[in-house]
């Protein structure tokens, strides 16, 4: 099955090289997109080496706009345009592990979505702080009964969509910016009544690098879905 990883990346410098290698060595019909946001770190030209060895590696770096969201909904147009058959996304501080992809894969074709999940049997959190844990926590709770969403881990950024699903979604009018594109997602699929299977992942916390989650990303991600549910 062809299919295209997208990874969204900001100052990932210390991560990107092996992440990259582990995934193209998985499967010859995998390529990967990397969404670079004019990384101060060195991260853009990281890419750009690997890109002059590597085919089936694409970068698309942006310098006007940064955010989460914004570089999700760019990759999806690009992920559209490209001859596969489905679509990965996953973050590049290896919290999401590439030897998932073969499983995920492995569920596309009897679902629409199929999401890699730290809520359902067997899947779990290695390795976050209490805080992250509580916050995670929260925001689940809130996708969950605020805003009906019916997938146990709903903020879980390790997906795989078959490409006709990101072609359904309107992707004009999705309004997140930043992180808060993951639900806004989960939302949109939920509502045209796609196929989900969330298959169980253990989730490491990063150890190199640093996290950009913090309280006041969640908060601001709660108050972006709460209009964006609510302003329909």
């Amino acid at each position: 099955m062809r299919a295209l990883v997208l990874i969204p990346t900001y100052n990932e410098r210390d991560n990107i090289e092996a992440l990259i290698n582990r995934i193209l060595n998985l499967n010859p019909e995998i390529r990967i997109l990397v969404i670079d946001d004019n990384s101060s770190d060195s991260t853009g030209e990281i890419v750009d080496r690997l890109v002059k060895t590597n085919p089936r590696l694409s970068v698309l770096h942006r310098y006007n706009r940064r955010g989460r969201g914004s570089a999700g909904v760019t990759a999806f147009k690009y992920a559209i345009r490209q001859n596969v058959d489905c679509v990965i996304e996953m973050d590049a501080d290896f919290s999401h592990d590439p030897k998932y992809i073969p499983e995920l894969l492995k569920n596309i074709g009897d679902y629409d979505v199929v999401i890699g999940s730290r809520m359902v049997n067997d899947g779990r959190v290695v390795g976050a702080n209490i805080l992250r844990r509580y916050l995670s926590t929260l925001a689940r709770v809130f996708c969950h009964f605020i805003l009906g969403i019916n997938i146990r881990d709903a903020t879980s950024g390790f997906r795989c969509f078959k490409k006709r699903v990101l072609e359904n979604i309107d992707l004009d009018n999705l309004r997140s910016t930043g992180p808060s594109i993951i639900e806004e997602v989960n939302l949109r699929i939920q509502e045209k009544g796609f196929k989900i299977k969330e298959i169980p992942i253990i989730f490491r916390a990063r150890s190199k690098g640093r996290s950009k989650l913090n309280l006041a990303k969640v908060l601001d991600t709660a108050y972006t879905l709460l209009k964006i549910k609510y302003t329909l």
